[in-house]
């Protein structure tokens, strides 16, 4: 990918964002856009476009997004529950190439989603 992708900016500082961990591997923030209560990004340092395109190499990775969101949904107390959604491609509903976890909580989710 030759341009930087909104979350590579965000990841870099050179757009703001409202910052809820950050670590080695990733960075979370909270959408500029939410869709519940709390909705948070959990994005990898390393650009991924889509969990499609995920090779086995980035399975630790994977697995320490997953745990970050379970980690920020006790800090943000959602403890009656939450979501976590990773879409893929545009019929998905991803909007950025590159990789994120969304953490949603703080209302009642709907089953079937979308």
């Amino acid at each position: 990918m030759s341009e930087k992708t909104l979350f590579s900016k965000i990841i870099d500082g050179e757009i703001s964002a409202r910052i809820e961990h950050q670590d080695e591997r990733c960075v979370a923030f909270h959408d500029i856009s939410p869709q519940a209560p709390v909705h948070v990004l959990v994005v990898p340092r390393k650009v991924i476009p889509r969990i499609g395109e995920a090779s086995a190499e980035d399975k630790e990775l994977l697995g320490h997004l997953q745990l970050v969101a379970a980690e920020l949904a006790r800090k943000l107390e959602l403890h009656s529950g939450f979501r976590v959604v990773i879409n893929n491609g545009p019929d998905g509903g991803e909007e950025v190439p590159h990789l994120h976890v969304h953490l949603l909580g703080g209302r009642r989710m709907a089953w079937p989603p979308g």
